[in-house]
């Protein structure tokens, strides 16, 4: 990655952290990876933020197996590489969604089976705080599935608190395009599998990002704009 490049997003990061104050001195953070390049370069990034941030916290990295038949070899060398620990939360989720439920529908559950699985493991590891990969693009994509699909104007936010699970949400990529992502993941040849769910590519989100991506071609600046809008508005409150 260009020392230029490296410094444009690096620095819109640690403004997002600092302002949201999304980590603190003595924090474990448990980075959530998937195998794709949104989480790779989440974990690619915190580790940077850690090595040049005055706060002092622990970073793991989290996977978890849904139980396709996957090689986890790239994500051994991705969080090896980087001098992380990994670890590897087994589940049975596929098989529930696809075969016990067979769902139409499938990703909402598996999505809530997921999260509730990444969080017991960040639990068990004395985390504090949860890292995901969630980008500008993720945020407009669902901001537009929900004024379309529901009829609300809301996304998520940089910052979430789980009362139940006593944990904390941060989103520390939520500011940058996911085009800088697959930048860097290219340019620091970052280690990636592809995505085994058999629904992949085919449901209501990529067909937003779809939409957003020829909205883009129409209007280069508007992701900007939107990022702009958000901060202004009560769905990306200040902590």
């Amino acid at each position: 990655m260009r020392s230029s490049d490296g410094k444009w997003y690096l620095t819109r990061v640690k403004r997002t952290i600092y302002y949201y104050k999304m980590i603190a001195d003595g924090d474990r953070v448990a980075v959530g990876i998937s195998g794709g390049k949104d989480s790779a370069a989440l974990l690619y990034i915190m580790k940077l933020f850690q090595k040049h941030s005055p706060i002092n916290f622990d970073l793991v990295a989290v996977y978890v197996d849904l139980g396709w038949p996957s090689d986890p070899a790239p994500l051994h060398e991705l969080v090896e590489g980087l001098g992380l620990e990994l670890y590897i939360e087994k589940t049975s989720i596929a098989k529930v969604v696809f075969e016990r439920r067979q769902e139409k529908n499938p990703c909402a559950l598996c999505a809530n089976l997921r999260r509730g699985a990444l969080h017991q493991a960040a639990k068990s590891l004395g985390c504090s705080r949860v890292a995901l990969g969630h980008h500008l693009d993720d945020a407009v994509q669902t901001m537009m599935l929900n004024l379309i699909y529901t009829g609300h104007f809301d996304t998520f936010k940089p910052v979430t608190y789980l009362d139940r699970s006593d944990l904390y949400l941060i989103r520390p990529l939520i500011q940058l395009p996911e085009s800088i992502l697959a930048a860097l993941t290219r340019r620091e040849n970052l280690p990636l599998f592809k995505n085994p769910c058999p629904v992949s590519g085919k449901t209501k989100r990529s067909e937003m990002a779809g939409l957003l991506n020829e909205l883009k071609g129409r209007y280069p600046d508007l992701l900007e704009k939107c990022r702009s809008a958000l901060i202004d508005s009560p769905f990306w409150p200040n902590q």
